[in-house]
Parts: structure tokens; C-alpha cells; sequence
């Protein structure tokens, strides 16, 4: 395949991706990250949240394809570092991120009240992270993720390479066996743009009304014991 260029894969079928999920455990994440882009060419997107994985699998997914696909959520309710993070990787490797977009903060408090995340924080998530994914993954054949097993409990068992039955289509992992160390030797060996809120003790960073400092994820969703928000899980 022509690096500069993406093009739809069709040969294969399920079967040939079933094979190399099963040896996808011995796949170090570039050798993965090769191995999808180069089976499903354009219809494989990274899901990027800037967390410091995400600086990981851009920089691993460019080198691969410098025209690979990547797409974002805008709850529009983002930290303004997440922002301009976004805006330096569409500058560093000379592309644009597809956006998929819920309601502005107009539109879901004429429709649903003030602080929605705190009243109904279940249709919140619904309305503003999972039905734009829903959409993001519509066209697609294949996902990349920067889901790791130690990142919580539901996320122990993710495998590097699966089939992903709640939205139909094939998920990447290729950090699932790293650990926090591991992502930041990478992005410091290589001089990588990351989130600089997680220099102030933000391990995860999602929305800034529900997003504090802490460990793992328990700094997402502050106040409950909610670890996910529905993105991956089944």
C-alpha cells in the first residue's frame, strides 16, 4: 500500500481478520497498527481523545499512512488544553480530524435543562458521547482505540484485536498491554505533543464539568463510580 494514499481494502474476508485477531497478542501496537491499516485501508479510523495513548497511536499511525483517517468527539464541553492539543496534531502531521459533534451547550440546555451531566448523567452521555460514535463508526469496517487493560476493571480483558459486537465492526487495541510507563517512554523518546493537563495530576480527561485529577479513571464522572461512559462497553 501506498503510505500517502488510503484506499478501501476489499479483498479478505471476516475469516482473514479472525486469523490475525487471534495471533493479534503477538503483535507488538506498531505491528498492529500496520497490519489494520493495511487490511482496511480507508474504512479504519483512530478514535482520538488526546489523552497521552492517543499521542501514542498518532504518531504510530502516520508513520504507517500519513493520510490515515482519525476522528474526534466534540461534546463542546472539552478543557481548552484538549483544544489546542487537537489543533497542534492537525498541524504536526498535516491533517484534519473528522468531527462528529453533539448538541452545543445551547441547544441540550434548551432541550434539556441546565447541567444535563448532573441530572440525567446516562442521557447526557447517550446524547453527547454515544450517538456520535454511532455515527463516527457507521461507515467504518474497523475502529483503533487507546484502551488499556489496566485502565479499570472492564477494560481487563480487552483483547488487542476483536470484534466488537455492540456497534458491528472490528476494534484495535494496540496499547492494551501497555502500561502508563510505557506511553510515557514513547512519547518522551520521540519528543511527542501530549495533553499538558496530564502534568497536573489528570490521568484521564474527558469533560470539564465531570472531569478531575486522579489516577486510572477515577477522576471521570467525579462524584459517582462511574468508570465509562459508554463508548466501550458492550
Amino acid at each position: 500500500m501506498n503510505p500517502g494514499k488510503l484506499a478501501r481494502v476489499t479483498t479478505g474476508t471476516h475469516d482473514d481478520v479472525a486469523a490475525l485477531a487471534a495471533r493479534s497478542e503477538e503483535l507488538s501496537a506498531q505491528e498492529l497498527v500496520t497490519a489494520v491499516v493495511e487490511r482496511f485501508g480507508d474504512s479504519v479510523s483512530l478514535a482520538c481523545s488526546f489523552q497521552k495513548e492517543e499521542s501514542v497511536l498518532l504518531d504510530m499511525l502516520f508513520a504507517v499512512a500519513p493520510k490515515a483517517r482519525v476522528f474526534a468527539i466534540d461534546t463542546h464541553y472539552l478543557f481548552p488544553e484538549t483544544y489546542e492539543l487537537w489543533r497542534e496534531v492537525e498541524q504536526r502531521y498535516d491533517t484534519t480530524i473528522e468531527v462528529f459533534e453533539g448538541p452545543s451547550a445551547e441547544e441540550l440546555a434548551a432541550t434539556h435543562g441546565e447541567s444535563l451531566w448532573e441530572t440525567k448523567p446516562d442521557l447526557y452521555l447517550s446524547i453527547a458521547k454515544v450517538e456520535p460514535l454511532v455515527r463516527a463508526l457507521g461507515e467504518l469496517e474497523c475502529w483503533i482505540t487507546g484502551v488499556r487493560r489496566d485502565q479499570s476493571p472492564t477494560r481487563a480483558k480487552a483483547p488487542k484485536l476483536g470484534w466488537d459486537a455492540a456497534h458491528e465492526l472490528w476494534k484495535a487495541n494496540p496499547l492494551a498491554d501497555w502500561t502508563d510507563d510505557d506511553c510515557w517512554a514513547y512519547i518522551r523518546e520521540r519528543g511527542l505533543p501530549y495533553n499538558p493537563l496530564h502534568d497536573q495530576g489528570y490521568s484521564s480527561i474527558g469533560d470539564t464539568h465531570s472531569t478531575l485529577p486522579g489516577e486510572g479513571r477515577e477522576g471521570r464522572w467525579a462524584g459517582s463510580d462511574r468508570t465509562e461512559c459508554g463508548l466501550h462497553t458492550d
